[in-house]
């Protein structure tokens, strides 16, 4: 049976959200949300993790995001709607397979935007410490906030203007690390990114992917504006392939850079788990200067804050459809007229957020413990999207292409099942908590049908 239909024919989006982003403007909110420098804040993790391995740790993890993202293309078409995986997974498994795909991600999309946060207000502080990190991070919720009530057209113009900022760093960071790695060599081999320091291993190497994912979460966002982009299904799947490609490259590149200038060694990085937050910062400094650390550190703050804006923006869509369709409190399911957004979905997951971000930035453990548990949720959505795949294509719709409707999903979820088994135990038993809770939550409801949209 063809499934040519229902990945080409658009529908309009709910009264109220207005198609008003392109392709271009959906690529800034997932590079936004991604973050061009977001190794900066994990390098050493990985670096330590992986034995020096961590360009390749980059690049395995853009092909296991990619199968993702191909997958999100898929539904996108098949799906146009703005509850993303939560409304792929209803469409292509049932409703309760749906619910459980939305309940794991809001998670992700709760979560990443308070470790996003807590890293602007750690790099604030550390540029101005006599203001404690937790106000810097309570304050860069607030702005923000107000950025993202205002409209999703004002934030997408703002939001550009600053990942053009944190793009012009990285590049001054790439063009001073040749200058440097042609003057005074590298440090260590210029293979060893790619095969380690002392032996390569493959189960090191898929230990980090499980915490290098945290670096692509974002670009999955982009299809919670599809109701809001001109070109609708068509452009939402051509901006995730683009911004999952072109983050990978920048990962890699930079990583790689980086680990050849790194002066302290991944195995002393193990043995002192302290030193890795500021590995990079660290890297710039002795390798190229002092005056790169300050900028590297000022990027970072505003790019994380407003990868947070991104986040925050598309958690408030998750919300937003899950409470249109019963799933979780009707208030939340409105549209506020002057702006077009969902406003009180929006102040709901800011509210959120906030919590945990301000939670986090006053404790010591705060970052490791935040930065430890987000990617599960976002894994146990994108393993219920590539079934939907399957669900949609190839059991409802009979799609003879074994390839993409069949393949391709069914390998995305054995590498998320192998990245997710090598996870930390914290990860794994804060998701399988989140998940008992949503099956209660589920069970609740009850699995049908919950009645017509508003």
């Amino acid at each position: 049976m063809s499934v040519s239909t229902s990945a080409t024919n658009e529908q309009p989006g709910p009264s109220g959200l207005r198609r008003s982003l392109g392709v271009r403007d959906l690529m800034v909110y997932g590079l936004l949300f991604i973050a061009p420098m977001a190794p900066v804040g994990v390098f050493g993790v990985l670096d330590a993790r992986s034995h020096g391995a961590v360009a390749a740790v980059y690049l395995a993890a853009t092909v296991a995001m990619g199968l993702t993202a191909y997958s999100y293309a898929q539904m996108v078409r098949a799906v146009p709607q703005t509850g993303s995986v939560f409304a792929y997974a209803r469409a292509g498994l049932g409703e309760g397979a749906g619910f459980l795909a939305g309940w794991m991600a809001m998670l992700d999309y709760v979560l990443i935007p308070a470790v996003a946060y807590l890293f602007a207000g750690i790099a604030l502080h550390s540029l101005v410490p006599d203001v404690s990190r937790w106000l810097w991070t309570a304050l860069a919720v607030l702005v923000t906030t107000a950025l993202n009530l205002v409209g999703v057209r004002t934030a997408a113009v703002v939001g550009f203007a600053v990942l053009a900022l944190e793009i012009a760093v990285l590049l001054v960071f790439t063009a001073a690390a040749v200058v440097a790695l042609a003057q005074g060599g590298a440090r260590r081999g210029w293979d060893t990114p790619f095969t380690a320091v002392g032996g390569f291993s493959l189960t090191a190497v898929v230990s980090a992917v499980s915490v290098a994912v945290l670096s692509y979460l974002g670009f999955d966002a982009i299809a919670t504006f599809v109701e809001e982009a001109v070109g609708a299904s068509a452009a939402v799947a051509k901006a995730v392939l683009w911004c999952l490609a072109l983050a990978g490259v920048l990962f890699v590149a930079q990583t790689y850079l980086a680990a050849l200038l790194a002066p302290t060694a991944p195995q002393r990085l193990a043995a002192d788990p302290a030193a890795q937050g500021s590995a990079f910062y660290d890297t710039v400094e002795s390798g190229i200067g002092h005056w790169l650390h300050v900028l590297v550190a000022a990027s970072k703050a505003i790019g994380a804050a407003f990868a947070a804006l991104a986040g925050q923006a598309a958690a408030g869509r998750l919300v937003y459809a899950m409470a249109r369709d019963g799933r979780l409190p009707r208030a939340l399911g409105a549209i506020d007229p002057a702006s077009a957004v969902p406003r009180r979905a929006l102040l709901a997951a800011a509210a959120v957020t906030m919590a945990a971000a301000v939670w986090a930035a006053e404790r010591d453990d705060g970052l490791d413990r935040l930065t430890s548990v987000v990617n599960v949720g976002a894994l146990a959505a994108f393993a219920l999207l590539h079934a939907s795949v399957v669900g949609w294509y190839t059991v409802r719709h009979g799609s003879r292409d074994r390839l993409r409707h069949l393949a391709v999903p069914v390998l995305g979820i054995a590498v998320i099942g192998a990245v997710v088994y090598e996870a930390s135990t914290t990860a794994q038993l804060v998701g399988l908590a989140w998940l008992a809770v949503g099956l209660v939550v589920l069970g609740a409801q009850g699995t049908g049908p919950v009645g017509r949209r508003r």
